[in-house]
């Protein structure tokens, strides 16, 4: 099976990951899929690649999180009975065990070049953050209905899992996020409404949560229309802006001290 995850290193403290990004699906996979292309996009994180091509590091992943969720603890990053997938029938047969270990060979690669980068970065800024990019569906009941706005922010961040000492840079990559105008507006941004940070978060915050923090970005899918997968370019390219111009605020919470021999 093949690989599917760029890593690309930059002189930053600053790491932007877009793991649910991904579309593709080895073969053996998408030979048991009972889903439509459609039916995965839907559930997937379009265009969160293009958020995260930010001068700082960047961990891209092609694979669906229908091959493997990177998002899950280890032994729930499949997914196999529909109760996995919002109630979704998955498969016409289950993948094989070989398959499923292929597929978790996979996710354990992930986690060691996570892990990789962050000793590295650590070791020469001192500290970190990950900007964890996603999106998230509003209109689940059909394409003119939508979420109501006081559960469902423009853009929720997840910081469940953060130590406090990270809470002022938290209070101010906030306020950075939600002052340039987006469409009009300045886009409504909340913490811990729609969701909290997942297992990424968790992972980072219990192994190296001392040095840096998670910043779990998701961006509502007011930027594309959840059901065709069309995208708004001028919306998405004022998304990328926001978070291009926080990039300053988090370069500068870390200084260079000492160049990483890892």
């Amino acid at each position: 099976m093949e690989s599917r995850l760029s890593v690309f290193q930059y002189p930053s403290p600053v790491i932007a990951a877009a793991i649910h990004d991904g579309h593709w699906m080895d073969d053996e996979f998408r030979a048991l899929s009972l889903l439509s292309e459609h039916q995965r996009m839907q559930e997937e994180d379009p265009y969160t690649d293009f958020l995260t091509d930010l001068p700082v590091n960047r961990i891209v992943v092609e694979v669906s999180r229908f091959q493997t969720d990177l998002n899950r603890p280890r032994e729930k990053a499949l997914y196999l009975k529909p109760e996995d997938a919002w109630g979704l029938q998955l498969w016409k047969n289950l993948p094989t065990e070989e398959m499923q270990k292929k597929a978790l060979v996979f996710y354990d690669g992930f986690y060691e070049q996570m892990g990789f980068l962050l000793k590295k970065i650590i070791g020469e800024y001192g500290g970190f953050v990950l900007l964890d990019i996603h999106s998230y569906n509003h209109r689940r009941q059909g394409p003119e209905v939508s979420a109501p706005e006081q559960d469902n922010p423009e853009i929720n961040l997840g910081t469940a899992y953060n130590r406090e000492k990270w809470r002022p840079l938290t209070a101010l990559f906030m306020a950075s996020l939600a002052e340039p105008e987006i469409q009009g507006k300045h886009p409504d941004v909340r913490e811990n409404i729609k969701f909290k940070g997942g297992w990424l978060s968790q992972w980072v915050n219990a192994h190296y949560g001392h040095a840096g923090c998670v910043f779990s970005v998701e961006f509502k899918k007011t930027f594309m229309d959840e059901w065709t997968g069309r995208v708004d370019i001028d919306h998405l390219l004022g998304l990328k802006k926001a978070l291009t111009a926080t990039l300053p605020l988090l370069n500068s919470s870390f200084k260079v001290t000492k160049i990483s021999t890892i």
